[in-house]
């Protein structure tokens, strides 16, 4: 791989959308059109566990009151509730490339809005004290690039803090996976909301079994010059991710 090639997080998923080009039209789209339901099936996924783990996180890698926080990807605020919980509302940004999610978010969350891609971030150079992300890394078309642009965004010595999900490395904890994300929560999202819903979680569960893997993530992290980079396990399935930008431009 050469280093302008693109560093996609998964391959192309033929059943969703054709060739790369394509993937942040059929995302914002599938967003788009579940918005509404999305925190519903949200709880089907977590079962009840998500408010706690994102709060503990955020605190964990360092996030304080005061921080200017950047919540990219923000969906219905999931993260930033959290983040504003700790920091304060009126100093946490949500940014989301969907106009469905954003509009969800405004009802529930009273922080500044921006609808933007992760990788054109609308801010200055060494602006934000703490970026998150909560399971989106797998829908930006390339890493190296979306990293980048939040080390760019950053304060010197500021936090970046990525939750995600990962293939389990026990055969039998991914084989409960595959069943329950890719059969029970597509069924009952289905049920519960509607068929875009049901269709969102079976490309969710086929961007985790495609996804690159931990480490991939984390080399990029690093080439894309962040520091101090390392790495949180639970449950054998969540992966946080967290780095600081230098603290000295290089």
């Amino acid at each position: 791989m050469t280093d302008n090639a693109a560093r996609p997080p998964h391959p192309v998923l033929s059943a969703y959308y054709q060739d790369p080009t394509s993937r942040q039209g059929f995302v914002q789209s599938i967003f788009d059109r579940t918005a509404c339901h999305y925190d519903r099936i949200n709880a089907i996924f977590s079962l009840g566990s998500g408010r706690w783990y994102r709060g503990w996180m955020l605190r964990r890698v360092g996030l304080k009151p005061g921080d200017k926080v950047l919540d990219v990807a923000t969906g219905t605020g999931l993260v930033a509730r959290e983040a504003a919980r700790i920091a304060g509302a009126r100093n946490v940004i949500g940014l989301d490339m969907s106009a469905g999610m954003l509009a969800q978010c405004r009802q529930n969350l009273p922080i500044a809005l921006v609808q933007a891609d992760a990788q054109r971030l609308p801010f200055a150079d060494g602006s934000l004290d703490f970026l998150s992300m909560g399971y989106a890394l797998r829908h930006v078309s390339d890493l190296r690039k979306t990293f980048i642009a939040y080390r760019r965004a950053l304060k010197p010595g500021g936090t970046v803090l990525i939750l995600e999900i990962a293939r389990a490395k026990s055969p039998a904890l991914q084989a409960f996976l595959k069943f329950y994300l890719g059969r029970v929560v597509p069924m009952l999202s289905g049920i519960a909301a509607t068929k875009d819903s049901r269709k969102l979680m079976e490309y969710y569960w086929d961007t985790i079994a495609e996804c690159v893997p931990p480490e991939e993530i984390m080399q990029n992290l690093r080439d894309a010059g962040l520091e101090n980079i390392r790495r949180y396990t639970s449950f054998g399935v969540f992966y946080a991710y967290a780095a600081n930008a230098p603290h000295q431009s290089t």
